[in-house]
């Protein structure tokens, strides 16, 4: 079931600053002990400038477990922030990374331009005196010609032997300036290595190392960019990490407090056990009615940096207080949980059964003894797998009386036809009436009989216990728009009359009714029978009317609206027990259609032993029989006939056989007039590689075959619904 986040009896109220406004409950405020107090650190001090007033319940025992507390909270939380910061360019990694490189680059200087040029001045004036030796060495030219041809060359040697000699010089100063540099930087650090060995030894070298890496990181606390490290602007998206101060700016940009007020926490920031979400507790400023937050719903998840599925508000224990809890991802977008009723062989529904899994990860425990539910949603939100949670359970318990009226004419509740007591898959409003009169007439007035005989009111578990006779039904109606649209005015006012009553008077006698339609409307269920409806769950609606229609005028201005859930979130609704907690998200187990034929068959063994089972329920070879002899197919009598053999051979629990040798199944058949050869038997029932493997049987391993597929086999042969 859901649980109340309430503050505990020792809970220190503190604003977004740490600091205490107000006397934690139950110290004892001593005026005048505060006053002579102060007096006194006034006249110690003997200054002109007054010391500010401390609370004497700062001092006391709950003062200092407040301050301690504090204080392991923020450090807790620096740590958290430290370790998020080391996968960014703001990680102390980077930042020494880039101190070194930055500190290198300074060592290196710009001389390393002056001496490329130098260089390159260099070359260029080989290349000249190249040139120019070669028009004097190579040309047959006049003595004029010649002459000038010499000074030409003589003056390329000059330059190349000035240039050459310019680049020594640049290349000498560029090594003493880098060498004066390293030194600079070296020095220090050699220096602080040397004196922590001296002084300290080896542990000193080490904590001078660290020194180091700190004056690097300290170089490189910029990034490339030129940004540095803040995170007090950055939303909760881009952290993923909620804070006090962020807390404050969050309401105040989502219009819900002043930009003078703050909000009181009566817990921290707090990631839940799981990881995925942060969850806080606060009051919001005195005279601000918590209406005015969860009208703002939109604008906290925009100020969040997160999408409105993620913000989760609820009123706590009086007006004013929030429980605010912001998920990391968006719930429920996962795959379903798996159904924990595929791990039981039977259940009580006397008992709680679990209804889903709620937003904290916990499995939402619902008793239906006395009660009564209202299911809705838009189609392909999950109504009918939510319904299935409580049928498949009362399904898993013989005793349940199972009426099931579907309006929409679906194959929703086709399965459960072999356990249903009586039921309507046509969408037959005369069909409904019947199986409303029945109970009316027939069910509660003996069950109000048996109540009387046993001294009581209402039927109880210690009675079901005692007598049989007593036992739980359950009564679906699925779309009652669809029976009212096709029924007569008179008919109509009869169906609702009768459903009224069921549902007033059936409760106390053990008859659980629920209601599901797939629009939310006045018209789908009428408000006279809605209204006494008891648990309800709104699944994804349209409209916050359609989803108010469901739980009740004026959930969804309080922060329940089903509107809100996306359609990526199938099976999830907004669930109220109605007995006075507070409506949660919760997400319903989801069954497949083969998990559902397996339930259904454990439930028509459990209620064929118990003797439960309807009379009209007929077993599922004689179906087969049935159907051969309409159908003309003589696989039909073979399968029945394999069955039977199943059933001949039962476990030390009274249950069918699981496995049978193929010589036994041969000789069921030949007993039955049947003439089926081995390999016949192998193309009729088609084996994988891993059940043809041999078992052993009476002491010898054998061949054969598994009951599950040979009912797999009937299914997708006849098309049947088991």
């Amino acid at each position: 079931m859901s649980e109340t986040l309430s503050k505990p009896a020792d809970a220190t109220v503190i604003d977004a600053a740490g600091r205490f406004p107000h006397p934690a409950p139950g110290d004892v405020y001593d005026q005048e002990q505060d006053t002579a107090v102060a007096q006194l650190v006034v006249e110690k001090n003997r200054t002109d400038v007054e010391p500010p007033l401390i609370p004497s319940w700062t001092r006391t025992p709950t003062g200092w477990k407040a301050r301690t507390g504090i204080a392991r909270v923020n450090t807790v939380r620096n740590f958290r922030r430290w370790v998020r910061r080391q996968n960014t360019e703001h990680g102390h990694t980077g930042q020494i990374a880039r101190g070194l490189h930055r500190t290198f680059l300074w060592v290196q200087g710009t001389e390393g331009v002056q001496v490329a040029t130098a260089r390159r001045e260099v070359q260029q004036a080989q290349t000249d005196y190249k040139a120019a030796k070669w028009g004097h060495d190579k040309r047959l030219l006049p003595g004029k010609e010649k002459d000038k041809r010499r000074k030409e060359m003589e003056a390329a040697f000059a330059a190349s032997t000035s240039a050459m000699s310019k680049y020594k010089t640049t290349q000498r100063e560029a090594r003493t300036r880098r060498a004066l540099r390293g030194t600079v930087a070296l020095a220090p650090i050699a220096a602080a290595e040397g004196t922590g060995v001296y002084l300290m030894g080896g542990n000193g070298g080490v904590i001078a190392a660290f020194s180091a890496l700190a004056a690097f990181a300290l170089i490189g606390r910029r990034t490339n960019g030129g940004d540095l490290y803040d995170d007090h602007t950055d939303k909760f998206g881009d952290t993923l990490k909620l804070t006090d101060s962020m807390l404050n700016k969050v309401y105040r940009d989502a219009k819900v407090i002043g930009a003078d007020e703050v909000l009181e926490l009566l817990t921290p920031c707090t990631l839940t056990a799981d990881g995925k979400a942060w969850e806080v507790t606060l009051d919001l400023p005195s005279g601000t009615p918590v209406k005015k937050a969860l009208d703002a719903k939109a604008r906290l998840a925009s100020a969040l940096g997160v999408t409105v599925q993620q913000v989760h508000q609820a009123l706590d224990d009086r007006e004013g207080r929030i429980r605010l809890r912001v998920s990391l991802h968006m719930p429920f977008t996962g795959k379903p949980t798996p159904g924990p009723l595929l791990a039981v062989d039977c259940i009580s529904l006397w008992q709680a059964i679990p209804m889903g899994i709620n937003l904290r990860g916990q499995e939402v425990w619902t008793s239906w003894v006395e009660r009564s539910g209202l299911f809705g949603g838009e189609p392909g939100a999950g109504k009918s797998a939510a319904a299935n949670d409580l049928l498949l359970a009362a399904a898993l318990d013989p005793t349940v009386a199972l009426y099931l009226c579907d309006g929409k004419a679906g194959a929703d509740i086709t399965p459960f036809e072999q356990i249903a007591a009586m039921y309507d898959t046509d969408g037959d409003p005369e069909k409904l009436l019947s199986i409303l009169r029945h109970i009316w007439e027939v069910e509660i007035p003996r069950r109000r009989a048996l109540a009387k005989e046993h001294g009581s009111r209402k039927l109880t578990a210690k009675m079901a216990a005692k007598d049989p006779r007593v036992n739980l039904a359950i009564l679906l109606v699925d779309e009652w728009s669809s029976y009212g649209a096709a029924a007569d005015r008179k008919v109509r006012e009869e169906l609702e009359r009768l459903l009224r009553l069921i549902v007033q008077q059936g409760r106390a006698l053990g008859i659980i009714t629920l209601c599901a339609t797939q629009k939310p409307d006045s018209d789908s269920v009428p408000t006279g029978i809605r209204d006494i409806l008891s648990i309800r769950w709104a699944m994804r609606c349209l409209t916050p009317e359609a989803s108010d229609t469901i739980l009740g005028k004026g959930y969804a201005s309080s922060g329940h609206n089903a509107q809100e859930i996306l359609k990526s979130q199938r099976g999830v609704g907004i669930y109220m027990d109605g007995e006075g907690a507070e409506p949660e998200l919760t997400r319903g187990y989801y069954y497949d259609d083969d998990e559902v034929a397996l339930l259904l068959e454990r439930a028509h063994e459990l209620r064929a032993k118990a003797g439960t089972l309807p009379a009209g329920a007929v077993p599922l070879a004689d179906q087969l029989r049935d159907l051969g002899d309409e159908l003309g197919d003589d696989q039909a009598d073979v399968l029945a006939a394999l069955l039977d053999a199943f059933d001949a051979h039962r476990d030390a629990d009274g249950e069918p056989a699981e496995w049978l040798p193929g010589t036994v199944l041969i000789d069921a058949l030949t007993a039955a007039g049947l003439t089926v050869s081995a390999d016949s038997l192998g193309r009729i029932v088609v084996r994988t590689d891993a059940e043809k493997a041999k078992q052993t049987w009476g002491g010898v391993r054998a061949v054969g075959y598994p009951r599950s597929r040979v009912v797999v086999t009937i299914r997708e042969r006849f098309k049947l619904d088991i």
